[in-house]
């Protein structure tokens, strides 16, 4: 009788390990199977494509961030073109009028109206319309948007969104208004007369501040896009356009004349807030 139950005992085990490493086994295949399938599949089905193949126009508004002298504030307009979710090509258009930062608004009310002589102190005239502007500016560019996804606010409503970097090249237009009377010396920091003895007069108030004209340089922005729905977006950007300027127009390396060599590769920094409106406006979607 004992040696009956331990072979049945036996038995049953057996025949559990059996069942067990059979049920095992296809079901390790199985999983096997599901993940060999995943591992070829798109990652997002019916994602919309927001920006591929897409024109991309976005009226603008911009002001600078960093000025010394003068706040650049204006509107404009960007155009864009994207190749894919990633790369894009466009240009930046702003044109723009100037105010005074709070800084000129301390240094003017000390200011003379007659300049000193011995200190080289500017008249307030000489300071003043020596300040240039930026009546225009833009940049042509190529852009590379790594990220994008969706934000999601209490659970219920959500909005695509992506991150850009721009880089390329800018173009500005700067402009002073110093009047013949105050800007009069001929030749800053020369020596001048018939036989070219006279010294030059070692006053840099009266010279042209050099600080008009057109100028080229670098360009870098970054920025994001907040799709308020399939075709129009919130677009928010820092752009930095860098080029050689003066903003003061004033003797910066202290030589005792304004020259060209007073002028820095400076970077002037902008935020830009715009709406952008993609063409076409219906919105294709992946398999």
């Amino acid at each position: 009788m004992t040696m009956t139950k331990s072979t049945i005992s036996a038995l049953g085990l057996a025949l559990v390990g059996i069942l067990a490493s059979d049920a095992i086994v296809p079901s390790e295949a199985f999983a096997e199977r599901r993940l060999n399938n995943l591992a070829n599949d798109v990652a997002v089905r019916h994602r919309r494509l927001l920006v591929k193949n897409r024109f991309e126009l976005t009226p603008l508004f911009e002001s600078t961030i960093n000025a010394d002298f003068r706040h650049i504030i204006g509107g404009g307009l960007k155009l864009e073109y994207h190749f894919s979710d990633m790369l894009s090509v466009g240009v930046v258009g702003v044109g723009a009028t100037a105010i005074n930062t709070g800084l000129v608004d301390k240094i003017e009310p000390t200011l003379e109206d007659m300049s000193d002589p011995d200190t080289r102190e500017p008249s307030r005239d000489e300071f003043m319309t020596r300040l240039n502007s930026m009546p225009l500016h833009g940049a042509a560019y190529v852009s590379f948007t790594p990220w994008y996804g969706k934000l999601a606010a209490f659970g219920a409503a959500f909005v695509a969104f992506d991150f850009y970097f721009q880089a390329g090249v800018s173009y500005a237009q700067l402009k002073s208004d110093c009047p013949t009377n105050v800007c009069n010396d001929p030749a800053p920091g020369q020596f001048t007369g018939p036989d070219m003895m006279t010294p030059p007069d070692g006053n840099p108030n009266n010279d042209d501040p050099l600080n008009s004209g057109s100028r080229l340089g670098l360009y870098l922005g970054g920025g994001i896009h907040v799709f308020l729905n399939d075709f129009i977006a919130l677009d928010l950007t820092v752009r930095d356009y860098a080029f050689s300027d003066n903003p003061s127009g004033a003797d910066f390396n202290a030589d005792l004349a304004v020259t060209k060599d007073d002028s820095r590769f400076l970077h002037h920094l902008f935020f830009g807030a715009g709406v952008s409106i993609m063409f076409p406006t219906t919105v294709k979607r992946t398999p």
